[in-house]
């Protein structure tokens, strides 16, 4: 009785068994035929899209010119060296500290050039009273020998003695006077307004005639001072527009004029040095920034497609236009950038009239149905939403 029991159950779980494997089939079957429908079903979905969801692509001006690259300098900079050779005493402004013209700089110890005024005037006290005393003998001469008292040859003595005296008096006054002058330049001050750039020498430092001692500069002179390949230098002439981006303000385009172009190519890069003033008041106010851009010396007309609405995946470029109600994936050959307003030159792939996706989505599929309906009735496309008709 227990053995028939026993072969009864093994019968009804085989019997179990084979109907689970009968049905695993049938339902892998019926994914795969979901999945197949799924993607022909893509194209049947219409994507519902608002007119400022579109562009159309027209003609626009592209200027294009050649490629300038250099720094930001300052046109007024004055690099203050000593003029003579004396102790650094004292150090009153630091980098980037604000300057008025004339205000100082620095002091020089001044103890020797300040003994050396004090001898050049006792010499010209010296020297007055010397000729003071041959003008008098001079005149008392010139009477004795109207009175018939004295030679002429000692009228003439007398007049020697007194041209000496104005010489030697001429001579003490000039050393006075560079004495002097050398006072006066132990204090080192600013010749413009502006801001100190760079500090080159600190307290207790000699100073030697010639020797850097602290450069001022003033930043509301600040200019591009480029260069341009010597092959491209035929079309750049004064007063051209130039666009140009500078290191450290990643965000702000600066716009300039070409002011002069260097008559001569350097000897070593035979590039041509071009010197461009700002258009606008907003400018670096770090002198030594790297600088690049271009210089606007022609333009022309081109199809020209806004960043948004263009496609890059690696060397591949393209948008998604819409035809005659139908979404078309068009590769594009692209040009230049534009620097002003971002967009690209379409050098091939569209024509002027055609109608792109301002920001296409990432599920948009090759031929895929498009209704342009009013902006109030519809989702944007960009938003991925879609409606099935």
């Amino acid at each position: 009785m227990l053995r028939k029991t026993l072969l009864a159950l093994a019968i009804a779980s085989a019997l179990v068994a084979c109907g689970k494997s009968a049905k695993e089939p049938e339902k892998a079957g019926a994914s795969a035929s979901a999945t197949a429908d799924a993607g022909k079903d893509d194209k049947k979905v219409t994507l519902q899209m608002a007119p400022e969801d579109t562009l159309t692509v027209e003609s626009d001006a592209l200027a294009s010119g050649p490629v300038i690259t250099g720094s930001i300098q300052p046109e007024r900079r004055a690099d203050l060296r000593a003029e003579v050779a004396a102790i650094v005493v004292q150090v009153m402004k630091e980098n980037g500290e604000p300057v008025k013209k004339g205000d100082p700089l620095l002091r020089l110890d001044e103890t020797s050039i300040r003994d050396s005024l004090t001898s050049a005037e006792e010499a010209t006290r010296a020297a007055e009273q010397s000729l003071a005393q041959t003008q008098r003998m001079y005149e008392r001469q010139k009477t004795l020998l109207s009175s018939g008292m004295v030679s002429t040859s000692a009228m003439e003595d007398a007049e020697i003695r007194r041209n000496n005296a104005q010489s030697d008096l001429a001579a003490a006054r000039s050393r006075s006077v560079a004495a002097r002058q050398q006072l006066t330049r132990t204090v080192v001050r600013a010749p413009f307004d502006g801001i100190v750039s760079e500090r080159k020498v600190s307290n207790g430092d000699t100073a030697q005639v010639g020797k850097e001692l602290i450069k001022v500069i003033d930043p509301n002179s600040m200019r591009f001072e480029g260069m341009v390949s010597a092959d491209k230098i035929g079309v750049v002439k004064v007063g051209q527009p130039v666009l140009f981006r500078v290191n450290g303000y990643p965000d702000k385009q600066f716009n300039g004029k070409v002011k002069r172009v260097d008559p001569a190519a350097n000897a070593v890069t035979r590039q041509v040095e071009v010197l461009v003033d700002f258009a606008d008041s907003v400018r670096p106010g770090v002198a030594g920034l790297y600088a690049e851009g271009r210089v606007e010396s022609q333009t022309s007309n081109t199809l020209m497609v806004p960043p948004s609405a263009l496609v890059q995946a690696g060397d591949n470029n393209y948008v998604w236009r819409v035809k005659n109600g139908t979404l078309a994936k068009v590769p594009l050959t692209i040009g230049t950038r534009d620097e002003r307003s971002g967009r690209w030159q379409v050098l091939a792939g569209l024509q002027a009239g055609d109608m792109v996706v301002r920001v296409p989505a990432s599920g948009f599929k090759d031929g895929q149905k498009v209704e342009l309906a009013a902006p109030k009735a519809v989702a944007s496309a960009s938003s991925g939403k879609v409606s099935e008709k």
